[in-house]
């Protein structure tokens, strides 16, 4: 990184340090304004202890290791706008999560909901706003050619020339491509249709290098039987300091995400297809035991009077536990109310020529097994509610793949299906609030593999909030 480089970085730094204090003292004057009726004049005038100078200073402290933690000070030269934005949102949201522990551990009366409230939004839209206001400032200097990057391709094949049909399309971005390197390969024809540049072969890659501008090599060579030009050429730039960028669909793994580690001073790249953001990951966990903790509380009246009914209406245990199928397939026992006769488990093979599922699973709608209390139980969703004991235990989330018994899990036929297992599973998902069992095996595999694939808290939040009127309605309970 050059100093021009640095000088930028550090700006932006001071940057979001003063926006946060500026949020921070215009939720707090708001506050004052609304709840004492103090005028500005009178608030200035107030006497400010160290206790909270001091605690202020460690809230910035914090929010500037969160800022750094989440990329916000890494080039975003390739990414997309909304990306940023979202980093800004998780990193607010894990801030003013913080805001919250030291209001608990510090007694700070003055930071309530509302005033968090405020804080959140007005942080959160000005540092947006930051942010914005920089891309298109960056993006019209690159515009006119200054801050360039100049990038060269090895490989000629579809990939590599649909890379750089990306760079073109957006001159925003800074980059200039100075062509592509290549050998005469049978496909040569075909890229000289494309209009692009060969600008040199792999013999002669060392010899451009040296006489050349060249701050970044794409490398879009098939990994088999080119192993040793990539290897060349690696140590080449290495050699160079010139950046090196390697497709990340180079096993053509289009699902999948990468992601650097070091083992014992040993660098690594790792794939994965859950999301691997750490800080993400906690929010997902504290959503999940806080919302449940809140809930069992809330809803004791409701389990208490369920278990009392279950009792007095049908012999057997109140609880039904089953094996089900977790987190890259761990078994665990999950938790329900019981809704089928105590011998339910030993029946099933018996009505297994009634199944009117498709796939793995097993449904028929007038299930004899099922009491005449556990129909209206089914209904309306109530005999899953124990799960939120699983949730707090960590074998299940809210959101979620549904888990599944070890007899479905065992009728699975397609590999692709079992993706679904990487994540752990959880009361509700896409599958609930879509139409549950009125949809058909195959459909309910790819909805599980669709909310994976897009997963954020945000959508966590959505299918929460749009599965109760699910469950009100009953939609597709069986």
């Amino acid at each position: 990184m050059n100093e021009r480089h640095r000088l930028i970085i550090g700006l932006l730094k001071l940057t979001d340090v003063a926006i946060v204090i500026f949020a921070y003292a215009l939720t707090t004057v708001s506050i004052v304004k609304i709840e004492h009726g103090a005028s500005l004049r009178r608030f200035f005038s107030m006497r400010i202890r160290v206790v909270n100078f001091v605690i202020l200073v460690l809230a910035l402290v914090i929010c500037h290791v969160v800022f750094r933690l989440l990329g916000l000070y890494k080039s975003k030269r390739l990414s997309k706008r909304r990306t940023e934005l979202l980093d800004v949102v998780r990193a607010m949201t894990i801030n003013t999560a913080c805001f919250v522990v030291f209001a608990s551990l510090f007694s700070i009366q003055m930071i309530t909901l509302q005033f968090l409230g405020i804080f959140w939004l007005l942080s959160t839209f000005l540092l947006c706003i930051e942010r914005l206001s920089m891309r298109r400032v960056a993006g019209y200097v690159r515009f006119h050619g200054r801050d360039l990057r100049y990038m060269l391709i090895l490989g000629s094949n579809p990939r590599a020339v649909k890379f750089a049909r990306q760079l073109l399309h957006s001159p925003q971005r800074g980059y200039r491509l100075l062509g592509f390197v290549d050998d005469t390969w049978q496909g040569m024809d075909g890229f000289k249709t494309t209009g692009f540049d060969l600008v040199s072969d792999y013999s002669g890659l060392a010899e451009y290098l040296r006489h050349h501008v060249v701050d970044e090599v794409a490398i879009y060579l098939p990994l088999r039987s080119f192993y040793e030009h990539s290897v060349e050429v690696a140590t080449l730039c290495v050699k160079h300091g010139i950046t090196m960028r390697i497709s990340s669909d180079l096993f053509g793994l289009e699902t999948a995400r990468w992601r650097a580690e070091e083992i014992e001073g040993v660098h690594y790249i790792a794939t994965y297809t859950e999301s691997g953001e750490i800080w993400s990951q906690i929010a997902k966990r504290t959503i999940d035991v806080t919302l449940a903790a809140t809930a069992l509380l809330a809803l004791f009246p409701i389990l208490l009077f369920t278990a009392i009914a279950i009792k007095v209406s049908s012999p057997g245990p109140v609880f039904f536990l089953q094996e089900r199928i977790g987190l890259n397939k761990r078994r665990f026992q999950i938790l329900k109310f019981r809704t089928m006769v105590p011998d339910a488990e030993k029946i099933l093979p018996s009505l297994e020529d009634r199944n009117e599922a498709t796939g793995a699973v097993f449904k028929i709608k007038n299930d004899p097994r099922i009491t005449p209390i556990g129909k209206l139980l089914r209904r309306s969703s109530i005999d899953e509610l124990p799960q939120l004991l699983n949730v707090l235990t960590g074998d299940m989330s809210l959101v979620g793949p549904r888990p599944l018994p070890v007899r479905d899990f065992a009728g699975f036929n397609e590999d692709w299906q079992r993706r679904r297992f990487s994540v752990k599973p959880g009361i509700t998902c896409l599958w609930q609030v879509t139409g549950r069992s009125g949809i058909p095996f195959d459909q309910w595999m790819l909805l599980d593999l669709k909310y994976m694939d897009e997963w954020s808290i945000w959508l966590d939040l959505k299918i929460l909030a749009k599965t109760v009127p699910a469950v009100m309605r009953g939609a597709g309970a069986a």
